[in-house]
């Protein structure tokens, strides 16, 4: 298969290039270098399947050339992070709603068959209900949230007015292997991790009893993978929770990583854990079904949180220590 990956140099992106380019498919990564990194995909550049485009899916032309020829899109090129949309709502709007717009019609009009893209579990906004269930949403809780519901409302559209394929894949809070720990808008769980090795105290939002549906990457590309190449018709034009299907709060998460990392250096098991005000935009619990993704995609993740994190925490400890 040729299959375009946009966003590939980030953390989720890279992961997929190296996952396609070891079944020996032909991957083609467009990224602009935002939020991802050369490093991520620098031992990838001599692979003759593997093609680099520098570009900006805000650039219609950019993405044109990067769907030529393609056969499927995994898109998850986006300005993620809460707190980013509400400091700057402009920028992630034109990147997550107009450069999605971009991808839609370039893929529309290079006759890729499939577009699978990164929906986020944020859509469920102030919905209180739990376990999360597709088709019961909330009202958004953030401008990001807003540019991912819009995301998956113009994917519809596209499915049902041009015949394009797509699936949307609700992603829960994937950590695991290349997820940068650095800067302001570091996901928590790398961020934590760098801290503790370092003998810096975590701050936690809240009180830690706010739970997430913690997601491993392998699970992430797992999905991935089911939505490219299923042949089941009505399991087409929706959108999956991408999830492990259990939560984990931030107090037992913080736990567990403080013993994972004391097997390392047995300091860190003494490390204080600060505790600061909540932030805005956050929603208090996030717990996925994957019922639908079991039932209509054969989904089965391999990896639970625990394990998930004990791999993670290895992978930080021997390349970032």
């Amino acid at each position: 298969m040729k299959i375009l990956i946009t966003g590939g140099a980030g953390f989720i992106g890279s992961n997929l290039c190296e996952y396609f380019l070891n079944k020996e498919n032909d991957v083609i990564c467009l990224d602009n270098f935002a939020t991802g990194h050369l490093h991520n995909i620098e031992h990838l550049i001599t692979n003759k399947n593997f093609k680099l485009i520098e570009g900006d899916i805000r650039n219609i032309e950019d993405c044109k050339r990067a769907t030529s020829g393609v056969d499927y899109v995994l898109h998850q090129a986006a300005l993620g992070s809460v707190p980013r949309s509400i400091n700057d709502p402009i920028t992630s709007n034109e990147v997550n709603v107009s450069g999605f717009l971009n991808m839609l019609v370039a893929s529309r009009d290079n006759g890729v068959k499939r577009f699978v893209f990164a929906a986020s579990s944020s859509t469920y906004g102030d919905s209180e209900s739990l376990p999360k269930v597709e088709d019961k949403i909330g009202k958004p809780l953030s401008p990001y949230a807003i540019t991912k519901y819009v995301n998956e409302l113009y994917a519809e559209i596209f499915s049902k007015t041009y015949g394009l394929e797509t699936i949307g894949l609700r992603y829960f809070n994937v950590f695991g292997r290349k997820q940068d720990p650095n800067g302001a808008y570091a996901a928590v769980i790398p961020k934590f991790v760098m801290q503790l090795m370092n003998h810096e105290s975590p701050i936690i939002n809240g009180d830690g009893n706010f739970s997430r549906d913690f997601t491993y990457i392998d699970n992430v590309i797992q999905m991935n993978e089911l939505a490219i190449t299923t042949q089941n018709y009505s399991a087409l034009n929706t959108v999956y929770n991408t999830a492990f299907g259990d939560r984990t709060n931030l107090n037992q998460m913080v736990d567990y990583l403080k013993d994972y990392l004391s097997e390392f250096d047995p300091a860190i098991a003494n490390i204080e854990i600060i505790y600061g005000p909540n932030r805005a935009g956050d929603i208090p619990h996030s717990l996925a079904s994957i019922e639908k993704a079991k039932e209509l995609l054969n989904y089965n993740p391999k990896y639970s949180f625990k394990d998930g994190l004990k791999e993670a925490v290895k992978w930080y400890w021997e390349n970032l220590k």
